[in-house]
């Protein structure tokens, strides 16, 4: 389980929660239950090594608060809008027997074992997370799909997903698919010419070099330099027909 240290912080002023983000550290609140929300601040630095996680909105924190340890769960965190750092952070506290909605990553392993995937298909992951319904204190890290044996046409339900008695999907009447391998697509190349059609190929070629050699010689202009001058053209017409950007309000 990740442990973070945190700090009860008293300021609610604008400049002193950019003083804690200028010292580096973000701003969060805890909330849930009967117990008062509680104002903490977290060290960046440590918030962002769980963040890179997958499932850091999936997983239960331990919040050590001025030596007094909670479990907490994530679940939301703001961003700066320009430098993408992280500037406040939500958390629930863990409650045992209360039930929460949350979104878990859906994990595949063995894909070295799937014939299907051997023989060139495609695993087509139709859902990366599932939202469940679960109480805080038995929340699944991640849905593990095996791959082991699985070939081309087959798929993943939810129906095949081992669940503890109380961990519902919040999608309930319908079978829904998280993954299926489907059959590879192939290109079908062009086919090639017959010795014949090539000989004519060729020959229609030379009469064209001819020809066009011919058209040089009595001073006409190449179809090459005629096409260039064309295509600016059109560009310039374009460009002038074009409507200028309405100013952004």
């Amino acid at each position: 389980m990740n442990t973070l240290d945190a700090n009860i912080r008293e300021n609610t002023s604008k400049g002193q929660l950019n003083l804690i983000r200028k010292n580096g550290n973000v701003p969060a609140i805890i909330y849930g239950g009967k117990e008062e929300n509680q104002k903490i601040s977290i060290s960046k630095k440590f918030l962002k090594n769980l963040i890179e996680k997958e499932n850091f909105l999936s997983s239960i924190i331990t919040l050590n608060v001025n030596g007094k340890s909670q479990k907490v769960l994530p679940r939301e965190v703001k961003y700066h809008i320009i430098s993408d750092e992280p500037t406040h952070v939500d958390f629930l506290r863990v409650l045992p027997g209360v039930k929460i909605k949350i979104d878990v990553p859906v994990n595949f392993i063995n894909h070295e074992k799937s014939p299907g995937l051997k023989r060139g298909g495609v695993l087509n992951i139709v859902r990366r997370k599932v939202e469940l319904k679960c109480p805080s204190e038995k929340i699944p890290e991640s849905i593990t799909l095996d791959l082991d044996g699985i070939d081309i046409g087959e798929s993943f339900k939810i129906s095949s997903v081992k669940l503890d008695a109380e961990v519902t999907p919040t999608i309930q009447g319908r079978d829904f698919v998280i993954a299926t391998l489907a059959a590879p697509t192939v290109m079908k190349e062009p086919e090639k010419p017959t010795a014949e059609e090539g000989a004519e190929g060729a020959e229609g070629a030379e009469g064209a070099e001819g020809t066009e050699a011919a058209a040089a010689g009595d001073g006409e202009k190449s179809t090459t330099e005629g096409a260039k001058g064309d295509k600016k053209e059109g560009e310039d017409k374009k460009s002038s027909e074009k409507k200028p950007s309405e100013e952004k309000k």
